[in-house]
């Protein structure tokens, strides 16, 4: 049952952010709408923004020995590690997700231990479209999973977005504010859940060879312990 006292649930610490770089983006208002309903529900919202990760074309010669990785990416790695859980507000390009969007999950997965693995996700999207920016979240969901994230099963698509939110900055539909608040309620059940109550173990693995090698294979546990 989803949790509609504010103050009752346990410490969740939720990342959130648009996935876009543009400053008046829908997703990065639909960003922060999300991180009010995080905070009304309980929860810590760590708002931030696409330009904080910031991070140069993907290139393995700027990760060589003994060069640090761009500081955009240590910060989106410093700040999902520091929380329990993350959610994207994600535009669609061309079906898709954005390439800045790609660009810094693969940075991100570059160090180790790996900052996706085990934490638990979620994506939304804001879009002019009838879609609502849907197709681009199927295709987030692909290397977020990958990683090992626990990608929530329901996302949220804003479709005609451009018409969607109201003067105070919230989803001006009753019924579409209703389905975004408890659709974000029952995930931090679900985060609350895993971050409080584990009661498994999961192994991430990455195989990307024939023969199991050093240079090809990953192995990640991250570990769930009775609190």
């Amino acid at each position: 049952m989803a949790n509609d006292r504010p103050g009752k649930r346990c410490s969740v610490k939720v990342l959130v952010f648009g996935a876009s770089l543009r400053r008046d983006s829908l997703n990065v208002r639909l960003a922060a709408t999300a991180a009010e309903v995080i905070r009304a529900k309980g929860g810590t919202a760590d708002l931030a923004s696409m330009l904080d990760f910031d991070c140069p074309s993907f290139d393995q010669d700027l990760e060589g020995p003994g060069q640090p990785l761009p500081l955009g990416a240590e910060r989106l790695r410093d700040r999902l590690v520091a929380s329990d859980a993350f959610v994207i507000a994600a535009p669609e390009y061309n079906a898709s997700m954005s390439g800045a969007l790609k660009n810094i999950i693969d940075w991100g997965s570059r160090f180790k231990p790996q900052p996706f693995n085990g934490r638990q996700g979620f994506l939304m999207s804001a879009s002019p479209s009838m879609a609502g920016g849907n197709r681009g979240l199927w295709a987030l969901r692909i290397p977020l999973e990958h990683l090992g994230a626990r990608v929530y099963p329901d996302m949220y698509s804003l479709a005609q977005a451009h018409q969607a939110f109201g003067p105070d900055g919230n989803i001006a539909d009753a019924a579409l504010r209703k389905r975004f608040e408890s659709t974000l309620d029952c995930f931090l059940d679900f985060v609350e859940a895993s971050t409080h109550y584990p009661a498994m173990k999961k192994q991430w693995v990455e195989f990307l060879g024939e023969r199991t090698t050093p240079e090809t294979d990953r192995v990640e546990d991250s570990a769930a312990e009775a609190a």
